[in-house]
């Protein structure tokens, strides 16, 4: 914030590598406690998703004749960008001063601040966007509901995780793992649909060819499915609209029918949740996946999934006023931008690391973690920046899920850099959240759940009927 800012934000841990990050939950801290000082008001929110669920955030606002009362519009409008992408809806409901609803209906709208996100919530929950001003006491209750999802491990099964970098497959025979690989692929660059059909066959076929049978099948990736059709799915973006809708759509039900198994495809994140659910044995779980992109998905404290979007990736943890933009949304701060390869590299190229010259993204990464095990000084620093801006991250996000454990999986915790930043992040906690350092556990899982255990819980996802 500017220096005529009432909120003094001084974080004790400054990310080395990336000074300039302003953490939201700081700043989400001390616009809170203004707030109280000044009298403050309340400001409920609501979102309504396509099958009537609704979830709730309530929260508090600085009075109307304040003079700082246009800090409300940066405040409210953060934490509603948070709870689209982390729970969706196609209707929001903005239950305080009236000033502040107008501005969310200015920013989420066509031209404004928030396009993507209007047409992207338009498009999943197939209703026009809309945020209606209301009341704090007519905003409506919270209506949520949730499901079991997979952990069956009998039989024959092949796990596969779709990535943007590479394809992660599994074979399972009655829960053990007989067989985990990787292949890289390049799908958010190919506009021909068979590309994205030939390398998830041939990924199931490789599998399956470790197991005397198949008998079932289950998939993660990136976006949005419903009832194994494609929604939305940055993976498939270069495809056009017509082979989108004609081809891609109906991708997973069309290879289901071609194996003759039972066969379940759901959101990447669900399936890091239910990987860290499986492995821990215990719940509330936040999983993480630090890959091509920043994947999450959370079990409830049953060890059920909600549903919740959980797109982690577009949700803003940077306040400042300039934070590197995400690619796809345009929007700047956050998750992508810090917890994946791409912010991996965004921040050790900003400190001066030169890569070998036309390299792509995955390739950085590999050579990020050579360094690291080569002693090179700049490469510890890359995590310890990571790790930073997540310790404040998962306070952040203590906002708005209950937290015991968080996992963090993926390609980017790979190797000695990966506890090197859960390290960090520990220390965060423990100096600027000490409450909630003390009942939250912080894990990686061993080294290969980090690289390959979406796949392996995937494979847990259908049942064999038969």
């Amino acid at each position: 914030m500017n220096s005529s800012s009432p909120l003094s934000i001084r974080p004790r841990f400054t990310p080395e590598l990336d000074p300039a990050f302003l953490p939201a939950s700081l700043w989400n801290r001390e616009f809170r406690s203004l707030a109280a000082r000044e009298g403050s008001v309340p400001m409920n929110l609501a979102l309504e998703r396509a099958d009537g669920s609704v979830s709730r955030f309530d929260t508090f606002v600085l009075p109307e004749g304040s003079p700082h009362f246009e800090l409300n519009f940066r405040y409210i409008e953060r934490i509603v960008k948070f709870l689209l992408w982390q729970r969706g809806g196609w209707k929001v409901y903005a239950g305080g001063p009236a000033a502040i609803g107008e501005h969310l209906r200015t920013v989420y709208a066509p031209g404004g601040a928030r396009e993507f996100d209007y047409h992207f919530m338009g498009g999943v929950y197939e209703h026009p966007f809309i945020v209606e001003i209301t009341s704090p006491a007519k905003v409506p209750s919270e209506k949520e509901a949730t499901m079991a999802l997979g952990r069956h491990l009998d039989g024959c099964r092949v796990g596969f995780d779709l990535g943007a970098s590479d394809r992660k497959a599994s074979a399972v025979l009655n829960g053990e793992v007989v067989f985990s690989e990787e292949v890289p692929w390049d799908p958010r660059n190919q506009n021909n649909p068979h590309y994205h059909y030939d390398g998830v066959m041939d990924s199931i076929r490789r599998a399956a060819s470790k197991l005397p049978r198949l008998d079932a099948v289950g998939g993660s990736s990136a976006g949005v499915y419903i009832n194994n059709r494609v929604r939305v799915a940055s993976l498939f973006r270069g495809v056009p609209k017509d082979a989108f809708d004609s081809q891609i759509a109906g991708m997973f039900l069309r290879i289901r029918d071609e194996l003759g198994v039972p066969m379940d495809v759901v959101n990447d994140g669900e399936v890091t949740a239910l990987a860290g659910s499986m492995s821990l044995g215990d719940n509330p779980v936040l999983g993480i996946a630090m890959g091509s992109s920043l994947a999450a998905g959370y079990a409830d404290t049953h060890g059920n999934i909600t549903g919740w979007l959980n797109e982690l990736a577009f949700v803003p943890v940077d306040y400042r006023d300039a934070a590197p933009a995400d690619e796809w949304s345009g929007d700047g701060g956050c998750g992508v931008q810090y917890f994946s390869q791409q912010g991996a590299i965004r921040i050790a190229e900003s400190a001066g690391m030169t890569f070998t010259p036309g390299l792509g993204l995955p390739e950085k990464l590999v050579e990020l973690q050579d360094k690291m095990k080569a002693g090179d000084p700049l490469a510890p620093k890359v995590y310890e920046t990571i790790g930073a801006c997540l310790g404040y991250a998962v306070a952040h996000y203590s906002d708005f899920y209950e937290l015991k454990h968080l996992l963090i999986l993926g390609r980017v915790t790979t190797g000695a850099g990966g506890d090197i930043m859960i390290d960090r992040a520990k220390a965060v906690l423990a100096a600027e959240f000490p409450e909630l350092a003390a009942r939250v556990n912080l894990a990686l899982p061993d080294e290969k759940s980090r690289r390959v255990g979406q796949s392996i819980a995937a494979a847990s996802l259908p049942i064999i009927t038969k």
